[in-house]
């Protein structure tokens, strides 16, 4: 339980609270440069442009990226993976996908189906939302050109091995993109070592930075010049051209970019290097264990996912008997001051997949400030709903 008095179960939407050098960055930002970088001429401009860069230069370590400039920044995941799908499929083109992903993915897609008759694989996860690497290669019918995978589910936090996905579709000559929303920064990931072509990521949940980051890294393999970019305008160089650059990461990052908070996303991802994602790998293992055990003995209550530390994130979905998810929800909130999110998490294709749907389920999403006393109480809150306290 932090400083609030609140036990903030609700990391997979947004991580809070967030490390204190993040905020201080922000400040820091705002009081001491406020310019726009590649704008201008002056020191602060030139300034604003260095903080950017080093956090682009942070990611690509932190996510095994090849060329810091190879990492571009949008508004938040949703924009990336909607600049690549939209930007590069073609009409007729087949895509394939899995049963377990969000929204940000199946919209465009479904958008794109109806639009540009686009194809769509779709793979199927197994009810506990693991997806085989094996069914998912015999589920590939040679003719895609593009496979779009979450690293890991936002409703129960299992996680898909994309390393070997990354094989087989590297072998198939098949691009592979990763949404990495529910990983980034809490899960090792490596774009060059597993063939991710495009990871998409956000700033704000694992990675521990501010809302209204994101973008995405292109591997080394992709030539991001088959992706037509959204959105056109000023970038700062070239500016004698009517023309929108062709070369990364200008070609789609026209406009003024949210440079505060690229400012806190990097902070985030300096306190997460220096604390070491292997330790905070192993913390919140231990309170997903924590939590899964305690939630198990409770009669009436009924856990979603691989009930398996291992192989999810620290997210873990779970129905009451007898009482709304809603209620749940509610009651948590109000009552013990407990906060998690209920009903579909933008993923109703991933809680069909469960046997949740169209009712959804209570989540609850661990960070690297949870603590015992924060899953004890949050277990206690959801054992006195279940008996009808």
């Amino acid at each position: 339980m932090n400083e609030t008095g609140v036990v903030y179960m609700d990391n997979a939407a947004t991580s809070w609270p967030k490390p204190d050098s993040v905020l201080e960055e922000v400040v820091r930002f705002y009081r001491q440069v406020g310019a726009n970088p590649g704008r201008s001429g002056h020191r602060l401009s030139v300034e604003s442009e260095r903080i950017r860069m080093e956090t682009r230069e942070a990611l690509c370590v932190l996510l095994g990226g090849g060329d810091p400039l190879s990492v571009v920044f949008t508004a938040n995941i949703t924009v990336a993976i909607s600049m690549v799908l939209l930007g590069y499929l073609r009409p007729g083109d087949r895509v394939a996908t899995t049963s377990m992903e969000h929204n940000s993915v199946l919209r465009p897609l479904r958008f794109l189906e109806k639009n540009r008759d686009i194809r769509l694989t779709m793979i199927q996860a197994r009810s506990d939302g693991i997806l085989d690497s094996e069914e998912f290669e015999k589920a590939l019918t040679g003719d895609e050109r593009l496979a779009v995978v979450t690293h890991a589910s936002n409703v129960c936090g299992t996680i898909l091995p994309i390393q070997d996905l990354g094989s087989i579709t590297s072998e198939r000559g098949i691009p592979l993109m990763v949404d990495a929303a529910q990983t980034a920064g809490c899960y090792p990931l490596d774009v060059e070592g597993d063939a991710i072509d495009i990871l998409a990521f956000t700033g704000h949940k694992g990675l521990l930075g501010p809302t209204g980051t994101g973008g995405l890294i292109f591997g080394s393999g992709f030539d991001p010049e088959t992706i037509t970019p959204l959105v056109f305008g000023g970038t700062g160089s070239r500016s004698e051209r009517e023309e929108q650059p062709d070369f990364l990461p200008d070609r789609f990052e026209s406009g003024t970019a949210d440079i505060g908070g690229i400012a806190g996303l990097g902070a985030g991802v300096r306190w997460i290097s220096e604390r070491g994602m292997v330790s905070i790998r192993e913390h919140e293992m231990m309170m997903t264990r924590r939590l899964l055990d305690g939630l198990g003995n409770i009669d009436g209550v009924r856990i979603q996912g691989p009930i398996d530390e291992g192989r999810q994130t620290a997210t873990v979905s779970f129905v009451v008997e007898g009482v709304t998810v809603s209620e749940v929800g509610m009651r948590l909130s109000d009552e013990h001051d407990v906060m998690s999110r209920v009903g579909l998490h933008c993923s109703p294709r991933a809680h069909r997949t469960l046997g949740t749907f169209p009712e959804g389920t209570v989540r609850f999403s661990m960070g690297p400030f949870t603590t015992d006393e924060d899953i004890d109480a949050a277990v206690e809150a959801v054992a006195r709903i279940a008996h009808g306290e």
